[in-house]
């Protein structure tokens, strides 16, 4: 380090750099803070990449942050930006390639030896191929094992379009949307690609749910090895420019352009074939829903995007401002949960006449924890795997006879949690532990049961990535970084008295069927008029 550094910091995503410190601040929140301010540069980004063709096969140009860590990229561009205004010499660390020359094309910034870059390209690159030629190869499985479906749906019905969860069940039960089918006897279910044929052969059992797999075309699963994003660049300056083609190589690792391609592929016929009166989906506007709204709106389809969990203040790709053609690419009703997130999903751009409350299927009517002063701390782990072994880290020096933790690791992401004194590792649900003191979470919908529940809860807020806030506005937590976890279980928010139902109300079987028993309606008129 120079001998004038008065400070130092990592920038980059990856575990090995997550253990680094900014000497004179808290790194962690000035990182989150910097995220939150990218916003609009990201979207103007987005905005230009969506006119692109390709890219409707990629989940950056959507903006969305539980798949792409391009905004967070970003935010370490700004603080290093920052820091470079600043009258005192800051030593930046950085191993990533991309961002490293993104960096070093910043004014004030002295770059050492580049990382290097194409030997890491071309492992991604042979990394991506074999995983969409994998994903070729089961595609084409699914289409013969279930392909006889295709004769066998009614047109000019009624649908729920599903992802295969494992809780949803073959008499009809769905986790997305709860016993809808029993209430609507008319109502059928297609199932979502992302359901293998094993357990959409599982699904399928009754006579009133579908895969779309049945509707896809041979020639197009031969293709999908070479589907993949390719964006142009051209526009960008140079430090966008390289996190573009970052995002485009890892995206491109990988076998979702090809799933997204199938998709698309498979629900266009399935619509031009069966003609459905309507469709309603758990809406995440996602590249194939938005690709979904356009089609069906063009063939006089209805349609509704089910609001089913959480948006948040950092989901940044849900609303008609993350979309090109605006308001073309969304449902034409946006299916709320409750009142609790109206006024972020208003903001971004969804008309309020474009919303209807229908209740929650999965949030409201859960049990949930209980408060004591004087039960244990439950440290609710993230499915990021650097997050939570930083929650451990800080949490675990804390934990003695008066302040015992209950330590709990994500269901579909497990961790190892080695126990010792005060510090115990649980398996059980939410509803079945102890009284509980605080609830300290980082991602996830944990901390939004806890907050309901009335239990003080804590945000934890990691280094070297940004833990995404999904709460609504009027339900906002306390957040600490490691370095304040200490003062925070020291100076705990009072328990709160949360009236849940008004926040997440039961589902409304009379507006469900209002939704979904209806004539086409001329509601298509405000998208046209946007």
């Amino acid at each position: 380090m120079p001998a004038d550094a008065k400070s130092y910091c990592w920038a980059g995503p990856h575990e090995d750099l997550n253990c680094g410190i900014a000497a004179t601040e808290n790194l962690a929140l000035r990182l989150e803070a910097a995220f939150t301010g990218i916003y609009e540069q990201w979207r103007r980004i987005a905005l230009t990449l969506q006119t692109q063709p390709s890219s409707e096969l990629a989940h950056m140009p959507t903006m969305s942050t539980y798949a792409s860590d391009f905004g967070v990229m970003l935010a370490w561009v700004k603080i290093v930006k920052e820091l470079g205004a600043a009258p005192e010499t800051t030593m930046v660390f950085c191993s990533d390639p991309w961002l490293f020359r993104a960096l070093a094309t910043l004014s004030k910034v002295t770059p050492v030896k580049a990382p290097s870059i194409r030997l890491k390209q071309l492992k991604l690159s042979i990394r991506g191929f074999i995983a969409r030629s994998w994903v070729a190869l089961r595609m084409i499985s699914a289409r013969f094992r279930l392909g006889a479906q295709k004769s066998q749906a009614p047109e000019s019905a009624n649908w729920i379009l599903v992802y295969g969860h494992p809780n949803s069940t073959s008499d009809g039960y769905d986790a997305y949307f709860g016993n809808l089918m029993h209430d609507i006897p008319s109502l059928q279910r297609i199932m979502h690609t992302d359901c293998g044929f094993h357990r959409a052969e599982v699904l399928c059992r009754d006579s009133r749910s579908f895969s779309l797999h049945a509707w896809g075309r041979y020639c197009t699963a031969a293709k999908l090895p070479f589907a993949k994003w390719r964006p142009d660049v051209a526009m960008f300056d140079n430090a966008i420019a390289s996190l573009v083609r970052r995002a485009a190589a890892i995206e491109g690792s990988g076998g979702s352009a090809a799933m997204t391609k199938w998709q698309m592929s498979c629900q266009a016929s399935w619509l031009d074939t069966t003609r459905p009166q309507n469709v309603n989906w758990p809406w995440e506007n996602h590249p194939w829903e938005r690709h979904f709204s356009r089609r069906a709106r063009s063939i006089g389809t209805k349609t509704g995007g089910y609001q089913h969990t959480v948006v948040g203040r950092h989901m940044y790709n849900q609303g008609a401002d993350a979309n090109a053609d605006n308001l073309k690419s969304l449902p034409d009703k946006i299916i709320l949960n409750g009142p609790a997130y109206r006024r972020d999903l208003v903001s971004r751009g969804v008309p309020e006449n474009q919303c209807v409350e229908a209740g929650s299927h999965r949030i409201g009517g859960k049990n949930l924890p209980i408060y004591a002063n004087d039960g244990p701390v439950f440290l609710a782990l993230s499915n990021n795997p650097s997050f939570a072994r930083q929650m451990i880290e800080a949490a675990r020096p804390l934990a003695n006879a008066q302040t015992p933790f209950l330590v709990k690791d994500h269901p579909l992401s497990p961790y190892p949690v080695d126990e010792s004194a005060y510090f115990e590792h649980t398996r059980l649900p939410l509803d079945q532990l102890p009284p509980l003191r605080a609830l300290i979470y980082c991602t996830g919908t944990t901390g939004l049961e806890g907050f309901i529940a009335g239990i003080p809860t804590l945000r934890f807020i990691p280094n070297g990535g940004v833990a995404l806030d999904i709460l609504p506005p009027q339900m906002q937590v306390m957040s600490a970084s490691a370095y304040e976890l200490a003062t925070a279980l020291k100076n705990l928010p009072d328990p709160g008295n949360q009236n849940e139902t008004s926040l997440f109300p039961p589902p409304n079987i009379k507006i469900w069927r209002e939704l979904l028993e209806t004539e086409t309606s001329k509601i298509g008129s405000l998208i046209d008029e946007k």
